[in-house]
């Protein structure tokens, strides 16, 4: 019903209704602006600015206190009149609003325009009166008109025109518009704008900002600053029309207006009419006459037999390419602003381009991720583009940032459904609002203070603006537009035209960093090459040649959607290599005594010494012969099933072994991390991410570039995997191999393959905790790894400093800007900031390690309030030596150790393909040189121990291995070193997945 769209809430509680709290922050700012202009009227004679404040607050509190009136008045009648009651309270305020505006004029004509789009939320007796300030306000003086023209062209009317109407087409806030003849006898519009209007609209926005700045003040949650600082930058622009006619021009040579259909081939072309500029000065402009009917004249557009659903597609369409395609558009696509030619067909006409915004290519390229994300329901690459437009979350919500996401791309509605879609916008925000609350452990009074962004980029307000302004125009036109349908083409075409350029064409395909060595130089060539014929989409090299960096190459792009360049701190998903991270874990623990590799598991891991698993030992598990190659299959049962740390935990522990322990080597392609982990945690009491960070990170300096499972915050970092189909549909042809468990031979790797890039791309498995197959990082922190094993745990010399930025620089687990920090910025007093105390989690310590396995309110708790910025005051142990940690083992013996060898053979299969934990890199001749292990799809890191050299690729196309066997021969064949015989072309299998 119409009638309760702005119905108050019946409990009478002021504290409950949020809607009255915003009028009331509003009264609050205007009697504070009244008391900082009182002042100047009294010193410099301001009355205008005076009474024009003065007005606009005694018409809101008549306002106000009829609908308090109407509020409690509804407690005392029948229901059955309540409809009727609050409708008459609308259709009074409405007409107090109008009255208002068109005595005021200036700014306020603009925010009614607005206002007047939104019959998608606003009550109709506001939507038809405020209508009317699209084009029929109170008409200037025509001599007042006529003067300006005469002063701003230099010439009388006689000369200029040969014909002048005395009345104006239309009378808008800025200026009013003429038909007229030119002395040449072409008929124009003449756009005039209105004497002193740009001191009135320059007042009015200081006015706006001090109401602003009072909401944000009182209501937190309602921070507007954004808008109205966007505002305060652009409005003065569209006072100037000789920018307003450089903008006309730009809009209609990039729609292509005055090109034909044979001319203009693109899929994405757009149907629209924009007038030719004649002539402009600073407040005249003279523009073509096109003859059109009004949007909101409905009857005419019905007697042209106009198909309104057609015009309003067009004119998204227009706008989806303005922004999308050409990083320009028109920011005030009201009705008002828009013909349609009555001439068969009909197209739009499209008109005022006065306010215009212009936006940086990765800021549109950042637009059309956020938009093809929610299409999707991508979470990661909606975080990602969030973190590039500049857009700052307070804390980790990416369910809530999708659902915000989806319902401002979400279909139009005609202006009759306003009171569901109301209703479904409030049930939204309050369940949004519910779980911050949850999340955060806030009083009900405290969230109701909580706006949970930090940062909101000025560039996208107006964008955000046009976005409602169509919905607004959609539903006033009675049709549904599916923006995610029409606008999908236009977001597409920007990401994949940059992504489609390559390395031919594009000269920054290789990001731009200094050459390291000869190999180097080649090996670039190479990746030219690759990528050329679309072999290469991302990918990073780093090796290391007796401890110094001699490769460190970045090139290609994030993703298929993602065009912005591989940096060197990017991180890849890199799958098993994971398992060569896990494995050194393991042997780390070992190296400090809390381990052993002939303990029974069962001994260690409580509840796992059963059903066969008696005889289960440390060594088994990580020469992949403990039996529990199959124990159970996340992938097929439920894939989801692998983000749940303890039921995969739960599950080997009740498992039982399909072959003796100790006497097949079978590879367990995900039981090995569970098992490994769970081995790490029992032993050492530790959280997974704790010992990876003591064992690897911290020690080598590598924070912020290699994470088993991601914490919130990098996600702007992040490579997005795809498929090389051509090459993976070779997988089926490929023998059996009988060293891969049944539930991993080529046809089942075909068949999950096939599935994993959407799998392994959403947000939850990206932040699991899976050791054998979640690993993130760049190469050269791979690299670097390798390169301390090679060295026995010597820890290598300080990154190049030619690879930027610097290794090591980020934080390992980014900070949210606290609800701490947030309220030190607003209150300066001590009271106050001890009342900020409150806010934080009741278990809140100063730091607390990323744990992707507990509740997401949990890990939620544990990153907000991660506040320390010393990475030595942490959980870890006693660790503040570690800068001084030279060396990551004390064995001598320890590649024998990662190589199953010497002292060790005995705790390995012999002749396997493993040793602990580590694939046996052998070279052609079947010599053992080292020590490493891949990932499915091509990812690699391994060590030549005899030649020091150790090399890791990262990637994101899929492949079975090609790209990285070809990597692999150069590097080898330059240095002189033997090439590993799973490298070579005809191995078959070994590079895909070991």
């Amino acid at each position: 019903m119409r009638s309760s769209r702005f119905r108050p809430n019946t409990s009478g509680s002021f504290q409950n209704n949020r809607w009255w709290s915003v009028v009331l922050s509003l009264f609050v700012g205007l009697i504070a602006s009244i008391q900082r202009v009182w002042s100047k009227f009294v010193t410099m004679g301001w009355g205008n600015i005076y009474r024009r404040r003065m007005k606009v607050f005694s018409v809101a509190i008549i306002i106000y206190f009829d609908y308090k009136s109407v509020q409690q008045r509804e407690k005392w009648i029948k229901k059955s009149k309540v409809p009727a009651l609050w409708e008459k309270a609308h259709e009074r305020n409405a007409k107090r609003v109008l009255n208002l505006i068109v005595e005021l004029e200036g700014l306020w004509v603009k925010m009614g325009q607005y206002l007047s789009t939104r019959a998608d939320v606003l009550p109709q007796a506001y939507i038809s009166l405020l209508t009317q300030l699209q084009d029929s306000l109170p008409p200037r003086p025509l001599q007042e008109v006529c003067r300006t023209i005469e002063r701003e062209l230099g010439h009388s009317m006689e000369v200029l025109f040969a014909d002048f109407s005395d009345e104006p087409l239309a009378t808008a806030s800025i200026a009013q518009v003429h038909r007229a003849t030119l002395a040449n006898g072409q008929d124009v519009v003449v756009k005039v704008q209105h004497n002193g209007i740009r001191a009135i609209i320059l007042e009015d926005l200081k006015n706006a900002k001090s109401i602003v700045d009072w909401i944000a003040w009182a209501e937190p949650q309602y921070d507007f600053n954004p808008m109205i600082d966007e505002w305060c930058k652009e409005a003065p622009r569209e006072l100037d029309f000789n920018i307003e006619a450089e903008n006309t021009r730009t809009v209609s040579r990039n729609l292509g207006c005055k090109k034909t259909n044979d001319e203009v081939r693109s899929d994405n072309r757009v149907d629209v009419l924009i007038p030719d500029i004649i002539q402009s000065s600073e407040s005249v402009l003279i523009i073509e006459y096109m003859d059109g009917i009004r949007l909101n004249d409905v009857e005419s557009l019905d007697a042209f037999g106009v198909d309104k659903q057609k015009i309003v597609e067009e004119i998204t369409r227009a706008y989806a390419h303005q922004i999308y395609v050409d990083g320009f558009f028109n920011g005030d696509p009201h009705p008002g602003n828009f013909l349609v030619s009555k001439e068969a067909p009909h197209r739009p006409i499209l008109l005022d381009f006065g306010l215009t915004k212009k936006l940086s290519h990765p800021l549109k390229q950042a637009l059309a991720k956020m938009f093809l994300a929610s299409a999707e329901g991508d979470q990661v690459a909606l975080l990602s583009a969030f973190a590039e437009m500049g857009l700052k979350l307070r804390l980790d919500l990416p369910d809530q940032a999708m659902s915000v996401a989806s319902l401002f791309f979400r279909s139009s509605t005609p202006s009759n459904e306003a009171v569901k879609t109301l209703k479904s916008l409030n049930d939204q925000r309050t369940q949004n609002m519910k779980v911050i609350q949850e999340k955060m452990q806030l009083t009900p009074k405290e969230v109701k203070r909580f706006n949970p962004i930090d940062a909101f980029p000025g560039d996208i307000v107006i964008f955000a603006r046009v976005i409602n302004l169509l919905r607004g125009l959609s539903s006033t036109m009675n049709v549904q537009i599916v923006y995610l349908d029409i606008m999908r083409p236009f977001a597409e075409s920007v990401l994949l035209g940059s992504i489609s350029r390559g390395p031919t064409v594009d000269t920054s395909w290789i990001h731009d960093s200094p050459v390291h060595s000869d190999v180097e130089s080649k090996l670039r060539k190479l990746l030219i090459e690759l990528g050329s014929i679309k072999k290469i989409l991302g990918i990073q090299v780093c090796a290391y040649k007796d401890g110094k960096v001699i490769i460190d190459t970045a090139a290609g792009v994030l993703g298929r959607y993602d065009p912005r360049p591989v940096q060197p701190d990017s991180l890849f998903p890199v799958f098993s290599v994971t398992k060569g991270i896990t494995a050194g874990m393991i042997h780390w623990l070992v190296d400090q005594r809390k381990l052993q590799f002939d303990q029974t598991v069962g001994d260690i891991w409580p509840g796992f010494g059963s059903n066969g698993k008696e005889t289960i030992k440390v060594h088994h598990v990580l020469n992949h012969t403990s039996g529990l190659h199959n124990a159970f299959d996340p992938i097929g049962e439920n894939p989801l099933l692998i983000c749940d740390w303890d039921e995969c935990l739960k599950r080997l522990a009740n498992s039982s072994p399909e072959t003796e322990p100790g006497s097949q080597q079978s590879y367990h392609y995900l039981t090995l991390g569970w098992l490994c982990g769970g081995i790490l945690e029992y032993a050492s009491g530790k959280k997974f991410q704790e010992i990876l960070e003591e064992s690897i990170v911290k020690p080598l300096k590598i924070d912020g570039e290699l994470y088993v499972g991601i914490p919130p915050g990098v996600e702007s970092r992040l490579a997005t995997l795809t498929l090389d189909t051509d090459e993976l549909n070779k997988i089926p042809s490929i023998p059996s191999q009988p060293e891969l468990p049944s539930t991993f031979q080529p046809v089942q790797i075909f068949q999950i393959a096939s599935s994993l890039p959407v799998l392994f791309n959403t947000l939850n498995v990206r932040r699991a905790t899976i050791p054998a197959a979640n690993g993130h990082c760049s190469a050269r922190a791979l690299a670097r790894y390798y390169a301390a094993l090679a060295d026995g745990g010597l820890v290598p010399p300080p990154h190049s400093s030619l690879s930027q930025p610097p290794l090591g620089s980020h934080n390992h687990v980014p900070k949210f800007s606290s609800v701490n920090d947030t309220m030190k910025k607003r209150k300066g007093k001590g009271k106050e900031m001890a009342a900020t105390e409150k806010l934080k989690p009741k278990d809140h310590k100063e730091k607390k390690f990323y744990d992707d396995r507990d509740s997401s309110i949990e890990s939620l708790g544990r990153l907000v309030n991660d506040t320390s910025s010393s990475a030595g005051k942490t959980e870890i142990s006693s660790n503040d030596h570690q800068d001084d940690i030279h060396n990551m083992f004390s064995n001598p013996s320890i590649h024998d150790a990662f190589m199953g060898t010497g002292d060790y053979s005995g705790l390995v299969l012999p002749d396997g393909k493993f040793g602990l934990g580590f694939k046996r890199v052998t070279s052609e001749d079947g010599s053992l040189v080292g020590f490493g292990h891949s990932g499915l799809g091509g990812s690699t890191g391994f060590c030549d121990i005899k030649n020091r050299f150790s090399i890791a690729i990262t990637l994101n196309k899929m492949s079975m291995g090609g790209v990285t066997a070809n990597i692999v021969r150069l590097v080898c064949s330059e240095l002189n070193i033997p090439m590993p015989k799973d490298f070579s072309l005809s191995s078959g299998m070994d590079p895909v997945i070991n």
